[in-house]
């Protein structure tokens, strides 16, 4: 994982960290007579209970806030990890089996002139591929054609352009 993706997946994640602890306490800070005005603490009948009762009540409440909110923070974290984990697959799919059959589909920057062993492939995307197989195809002239490439067995990767039967082995070099 590049470092550039780790800095704000670690940024972000720190945030919701401290940051969701912290509203909640700020939600349930003291008891409930500090937090409900003195009409709306009568009205709930909070003001019959004894001081041993309302503490009994306040410490509960203060025991479902914190989990709820460690429910909420492990929710989060794994929110995060697992958009992080989806990025790391998109930005390296090529490079490493991911398990997905999906090809990628993308246009082809500039001119295609057609296929050629040690040919470069730069895509739309930021990705390029080079070609490692003796496929050639000749004569063809495309402005920026779609491309599709996909996954073959033992890493193998085939590249089709839009109106081209010619599938050659490429490998993703960045």
């Amino acid at each position: 994982m590049s470092l550039r993706l780790l800095r704000p997946l670690s940024i972000s994640l720190a945030l919701c960290t401290f940051a969701l602890p912290a509203l909640a306490q700020r939600v349930v800070e003291g008891d409930l007579q500090q937090q409900m005005s003195p009409a709306e603490f009568q009205a709930a009948g909070l003001d019959k209970l004894s001081a041993a009762e309302l503490a009994s009540l306040n410490r509960w409440l203060q025991g479902k806030v914190e989990a709820a909110t460690t429910q909420a923070v492990a929710a989060v974290r794994e929110e995060a990890r697992e958009e992080g984990r989806q990025e790391v697959i998109v930005k390296n799919r090529g490079f490493a089996d991911f398990g997905s059959n999906e090809p990628i589909t993308a246009t082809l920057q500039g001119e295609f002139s057609g296929f050629s062993q040690g040919r470069t492939y730069t895509l739309d995307n930021g990705q390029v591929w080079e070609q490692t197989d003796a496929t050639r195809v000749s004569g063809v002239r495309k402005q920026s054609p779609k491309v599709s490439i996909r996954p073959g067995v033992m890493g193998v990767w085939y590249m089709k352009v839009e109106g081209s039967n010619t599938q050659p082995k490429v490998r993703r070099t960045k």
